[in-house]
């Protein structure tokens, strides 16, 4: 067993296939300030995880900012399974906001109406309904998705389109067509050079910001400040390391007008915290840094084969040499990173 401040690579199942992974792997160490997450998804280069641990290594020597609250109002999140399992998700969360995966590659746009009516009916008329498509429609393709999935009342669209310039034009056409559905940025704004050219082009209404992404919890509240759009704060399917840091930022938020997207804890088969973070009627509690404890029996579960983590220790090692020279360099985008 490594010592608390030597890195852990952890390897998770995956409940259902999400996001295109079966398994979630990450690292985990504790600093000054306590237990911190890397775990930038392994299709990404060098360069977008220096983010990630500069995101890593705030939590783990500074800690997180004063809250303002102490719960955060959060969604279930449904991947994109058929009809009948989606409902089970929606109804046995406690949530009264879902968030369903649509344009999965190899489904079509009835599979997106089936899983949203069944979402829709499980949560009743008073529930929210967003639907995140992960960049996956071009323009014409997301007027006419929308147009039928906004059937069901959607509460907005999360990065219909991949390119900022594609959601301004989006939202020219929608509105064209009478339609108010609101678009959230996403990867707009956590994979772009400038995360302001969303407000400045007006290509959305909402933010989405995760932590780990966008360096940070405090690179995360300069941005909220700055874009001037209401803020979701969205996890990246960490394990409840990761999680604390995202409910941190959602806590220090001056305002919170949306749920969050932080209650993914349940699409990993495992956690290694003592405590894992999870809702209960739709609010997950804040936990204050030192209140996050690894439970060794999990840990012994959660923990990576030796190949898995040597692969880990060496990217740690090139991503920091990554972020060192950056951070020589000086910030950029106003700090985030």
């Amino acid at each position: 067993m490594p010592a608390d401040d030597q890195p852990r690579v952890y390897a998770i199942a995956m409940r259902q296939r999400f996001r295109g992974i079966t398994e979630r792997q990450g690292v985990l160490w504790r600093g000054r300030a306590g237990w911190t997450e890397w775990s930038p998804f392994l299709d990404y280069d060098d360069a977008t995880a220096a983010a990630w641990l500069a995101a890593a290594d705030e939590a783990a020597e500074q800690g997180f900012p004063a809250p303002v609250r102490d719960r955060v109002p959060v969604n279930c999140t449904v991947p994109a399974v058929d009809p009948a399992t989606a409902h089970r998700l929606v109804a046995a969360s406690g949530c009264r906001t879902a968030k369903v995966k649509v344009a999965e590659p190899g489904q079509r746009l009835d599979d997106d109406r089936e899983r949203v009516a069944a979402v829709r009916d499980a949560l009743g008329a008073a529930g929210r309904v967003r639907v995140d498509a992960n960049g996956g429609w071009d323009v014409d393709t997301a007027v006419e998705a929308l147009t039928a999935l906004d059937r069901w009342d959607l509460e907005y669209a999360e990065q219909p389109c991949p390119r900022v310039e594609d959601l301004a034009a989006l939202r020219v056409r929608l509105a064209g067509k009478g339609r108010s559905v609101p678009v959230a940025a996403d990867e707009s704004i956590r994979r772009a050079a400038d995360p302001y050219r969303v407000a400045e082009l007006e290509a959305a209404d909402v933010a989405v910001l995760k932590v780990q992404p966008l360096g940070g919890v405090r690179a995360c509240l300069e941005i909220a400040e700055r874009i001037g759009l209401p803020v979701v704060v969205s996890s990246a399917l960490e394990t409840g390391v990761g999680l604390a840091a995202g409910l941190a930022l959602a806590a220090a938020l001056p305002e919170l007008p949306y749920a969050c997207g932080l209650n993914t804890g349940p699409l990993l088969t495992d956690d290694p915290v003592a405590a894992p973070l999870r809702a209960v009627d739709g609010v997950m509690p804040v936990p204050t840094q030192d209140a996050l404890v690894l439970d060794e029996a999990a840990w012994s579960r959660c923990a990576a084969g030796v190949r898995t983590a040597e692969g880990w220790a060496e990217r740690l090692a090139r991503v920091r040499g990554v972020l060192g020279a950056r951070d020589t360099e000086g910030p950029r985008d106003g700090g985030a990173r």
